[in-house]
């Protein structure tokens, strides 16, 4: 996000908490969404994952409450949001996300007010570019910059992505909040998600992101089915080799030799490939900057096939998507059942393919599609303060 497009950010959420609370926040803070170039379905496996963050934001504004409670508001949502800072408790509300936080915060002993909070955001939410994580990782460089607490980006993104498995209750790994916080411009995030180390790998290409307009929720999605599926093989396999760690550390060979029925050997063959293509991937980058569009391919092709976790939509726009100039590679990405896919390559290719790309879509399928290009983005951070 450019320098005007943050400064539309700040201003909005800026606007919306003093109509809201008719005061100035103390702390504006933004973090990006993210698509992954490559590595779908390891993360929360134990293998490797090559995300990008984007240029599209979340804008979270925050101060002190002079009510009994804490308040939230969000640009995009009707409902306001009310919670109890000291002891903060589900509602089963978006502002789960927020009083997620706090309760986080407040377990590594940070002394959390309550607070009035104000949400802006340009990213879509339920396409698959974890809109949650941005808004979790804003939250949590918004209340511990008003707090005056030093916490190392990492462990803000450990802490966020506690939020949305402890306490939201959606059982994700540690890619989306990492890559929110952790992105750096022209580079993808390499993440060991069994260790939690990453690197900066150079990403020069352009990418378009193709919302296919079918909305997703993962708590609605099969998404804990096939993660249940997954700890299933995962037992089978240990029964084997009581040394496996994760499911990403079994070879594909071994994964073929081990007998598991049907539905697991097809889940744990795609995890176990698919970190093995995000390695390929990486050692081509470090050159390059250009992930192979034919890992890319393999990548959906896996995701269709073996997880099964496409869907019509998805499918089409990646073998569409091939047939244009400039363009590398596609697949789909943020876990699938809907939501987004994106395509690698030249932006002047990329660009060029939009307008007929999306006529053709909407006469295919009857939905309104979004498409925007972007390239790999900074990460989390504070964007003003009156501190």
């Amino acid at each position: 996000m450019g320098t005007e497009s943050t400064s539309v950010g700040v201003e909005r959420v800026g606007a919306l908490f003093l109509e809201e609370f008719d005061a100035a926040p103390v702390v504006v803070a933004s973090a990006p969404a993210r698509v992954n170039l490559i590595g779908e379905h390891t993360d929360y496996n134990g293998g490797e994952v090559l995300p990008i963050a984007i240029a599209r934001r979340t804008f979270v504004a925050v101060g002190p409450s002079h009510d009994a409670g804490s308040r939230a508001v969000s640009a995009t949502q009707r409902a306001h949001g009310a919670f109890d800072a000291a002891r903060p408790a589900r509602a089963d509300a978006w502002w789960d996300y927020v009083s997620g936080v706090v309760h986080e915060l407040r377990g590594i002993g940070l002394d959390v007010p309550q607070l009035d909070v104000a949400v802006w955001s340009d990213v879509p939410a339920g396409a698959g570019l974890s809109s949650s994580a941005a808004l979790e990782v804003a939250t949590a460089i918004a209340l511990t910059t008003m707090l005056g607490a030093d916490v190392p980006a990492a462990q803000l993104a450990l802490l966020a992505q506690r939020a949305e498995t402890g306490f939201v209750g959606v059982a994700s790994g540690i890619m989306d909040q990492f890559a929110s916080a952790l992105g750096e411009a022209g580079h993808a995030l390499h993440v060991w998600c069994d260790t939690a180390t990453t690197e900066q790998i150079p990403m020069r290409d352009a990418v378009l992101i193709f919302d296919t307009a079918v909305p997703r929720s993962l708590r609605a999605s099969a998404f804990n089915t096939r993660r249940a599926e997954c700890e299933q093989a995962l037992a089978l396999l240990r029964a084997r080799d009581p040394a496996l760690d994760n499911l990403s550390q079994v070879s594909p060979e071994a994964v073929r030799r081990a007998g598991l029925p049907s539905l697991l050997e097809r889940r744990a063959l795609h995890v176990s490939e698919e970190t093995r293509r995000v390695r390929a991937a990486v050692e081509a980058m470090r050159s390059g900057g250009s992930p192979p569009g034919e890992l890319l391919l393999a990548s959906h092709a896996s995701l269709r096939d073996l997880y099964e976790c496409s869907s019509r939509e998805l499918d089409w726009f990646v073998e569409r998507a091939m047939r244009a100039d400039g363009v590398s590679g596609a697949r789909l990405t943020g876990a699938g059942w809907g939501g987004c896919a994106i395509a690698v390559g030249q932006e002047r290719g990329l660009a060029a393919m939009v307008p007929e790309l999306t006529s053709e879509y909407r006469r295919t399928f009857g939905l309104e599609p979004r498409a925007w290009l972007t390239h790999a983005e900074g990460g989390g951070r504070v964007d003003s303060t009156l501190r």
